[in-house]
């Protein structure tokens, strides 16, 4: 069902239109065109990576894929040749990394596709697989188990796997690192006879309601692929070439079609010249006339009708005026005295009358004084020429 073939240098492999092409680059066979390690009988062990192009290209055909998934594991070449390409040998150059030593290896593996008499197999059926990545399902135990599998529910007299694609190349989105989730892979494959009602069952109403509401369908066949493949049936796709309609429609006159005009005329080579000053007129001398009205009118506003200073003066009423001095003169005087604090005190410390005998009482302190520590209300006892209020006694005399 598939062809496998293992590196050697200039190697010619004669794989199958439509059918899929494996093939393995081991990384034991260049493991002897580098040098060992410097211990003499130590197991070496480097890490090689591949690099694969088409013969003067930077990359590789379209119908060929390459996966490696780390420096330690072997590289795989696999894909479904086209028909296009039967009979045009594709050298596909092979290049060898050893990331110990930066040393490289160069082979050419020559492709020569041949032509398949089943091809295309009429009946196709693709599967998605959820628990299996690309390169565990491009070996060839595996791939043969799962052939097997669809052949004892298909039960075709000829079976070929057509081509296989990572999830990720369809849009997948990469799993994460827990529970060893796999990123899925799809299988397709072809047969020469109808589906069988195992696999029609995903198409009745009812599976496809349970799809719709992303419930797993009801499919009878599906335990024997359970054991090792789990399948994703709602994902599964069955076409059958043998019903294809053929797109081509012939070309009916009518509406919407033009009538023949004849040969076709080309202009003449002397063309008459054309007077562009009325356009000029239009596009640039007419918007900049009215820009420049425009200007003259906002300057006229702007600059000759001013009022001024003194006409509002005198619109607004003398009160407001006196209103509108004073608290410019408040203003002024709280500015000047925030820049300069050595001025002379305010008017709650200047000297007081003594509320009894109307004595002036000087400042409770001097100029030099430093009222930073000074608390805001003193008790009466700090107070100097305090006066002493009348406190009766018991026996119901006064005393001073």
């Amino acid at each position: 069902y598939t062809i496998l073939s293992k590196v050697h240098s200039d190697r010619n492999v004669y794989p199958s239109a439509g059918v899929l092409f494996v093939h393995v680059l081991e990384r034991e066979y260049f493991k002897g065109e580098f040098p060992p390690y410097p211990k003499p009988g130590e197991i070496s062990n480097d890490p090689i990576t591949f690099n694969t192009n088409l013969m003067g290209y930077p990359d590789r055909p379209g119908w060929l894929r390459y996966i490696q998934r780390t420096p330690y594991s072997d590289g795989v070449l696999y894909g479904s040749p086209t028909v296009e390409n039967v009979g045009k040998p594709t050298i596909i150059e092979i290049t060898a990394y050893n990331r110990r030593t930066f040393e490289t290896a160069r082979h050419n593996l020559i492709i020569n596709i041949m032509s398949a008499e089943d091809f295309p197999l009429p009946y196709q059926a693709e599967f998605f697989i959820r628990n299996m990545n690309v390169e565990e399902m491009l070996a060839s135990e595996v791939l043969g188990d799962f052939l097997g599998a669809v052949k004892n529910v298909w039960q075709p007299e000829r079976l070929n796997a057509i081509n296989i694609t990572s999830a990720l190349d369809r849009g997948g989105r990469v799993p994460l690192p827990i529970n060893d989730m796999k990123e899925g892979v799809y299988v397709m494959v072809g047969a020469d006879v109808p589906f069988s009602s195992c696999l029609r069952e995903v198409e009745n109403p009812q599976n496809q309601l349970r799809c719709s509401q992303e419930m797993e369908p009801v499919i009878t066949c599906d335990k024997k692929f359970r054991t090792q493949f789990h399948i994703d049936w709602c994902k599964i796709s069955l076409v059958d070439n043998t019903k294809q309609v053929s797109t081509f429609q012939e070309v009916i006159r009518g509406e919407g079609i033009l009538p023949d005009g004849g040969e076709y005329k080309p202009p003449s080579d002397t063309l008459k010249s054309r007077d562009y000053f009325s356009d000029f007129l239009v596009t640039l001398a007419v918007p900049s006339a009215i820009a420049l009205v425009l200007f003259l009118i906002l300057a006229y506003i702007m600059c000759c009708r001013r009022e001024g200073v003194e006409k509002r003066n005198m619109q607004t009423p003398d009160i407001q005026l006196v209103h509108h001095s004073a608290i410019q003169k408040s203003t002024k005087e709280l500015r000047d005295m925030s820049k300069n604090r050595e001025i002379a005190w305010p008017l709650s410390t200047l000297p007081v009358f003594h509320p009894v005998t109307g004595e002036i009482v000087p400042p409770l302190h001097t100029d030099s004084y430093d009222n930073t520590s000074m608390p805001l209300m003193q008790t009466q006892q700090n107070l100097p020429h305090q006066t002493q209020i009348p406190q009766q006694q018991s026996a119901g005399k006064w005393y001073s």
